[in-house]
């Protein structure tokens, strides 16, 4: 087994990818999407990135509160790519697992769940229809 060298490129956010969401959104096939959640990982915004020498801390997902309403909203991607550049910039890729457990956690302060929200094909969900969506 080959080792890798100390300054081997790690993958950069931009490599961060899920093809059966980026297929669903493009469709707008919400059973695709379910499949996609329930099948595939997820690209989450992070507030701070967990270190990389602990792979079990993932960092502290960033969540979006409206102002006005102070309704809070998830934010996934289906690639690092759609993730507008006003959000803070590191990012992670979750399992359906992680997602189902945050979804369950906060089911009473996240009232809305936002796909590629700008684009190019944005989709928003209820968290409760994700949840009924990850159910296996």
């Amino acid at each position: 087994m080959a080792k890798k060298r100390a300054g081997a490129k790690r993958p950069a956010p931009e490599d961060f990818r899920s093809e059966a969401l980026a297929q669903a959104l493009e469709k707008q096939d919400i059973a695709g999407v379910a499949l996609a959640l329930r099948n595939g990982n997820t690209v989450v915004p992070l507030i701070k990135p967990g270190p990389r020498d602990n792979p079990l801390d993932g960092g502290e997902v960033w969540t979006y509160r409206d102002a006005n309403t102070g309704e809070i909203a998830l934010l996934l991607f289906s690639d690092a790519k759609h993730k507008p550049e006003n959000l803070p910039p590191a990012v992670g890729v979750y399992s359906p697992a992680w997602l189902k457990a945050f979804l369950t956690t906060h089911r009473d302060t996240i009232t809305t769940v936002f796909l590629d929200i700008a684009g190019p094909h944005p989709m928003q969900a209820p968290p409760a229809e994700l949840l009924k969506a990850l159910q296996v």
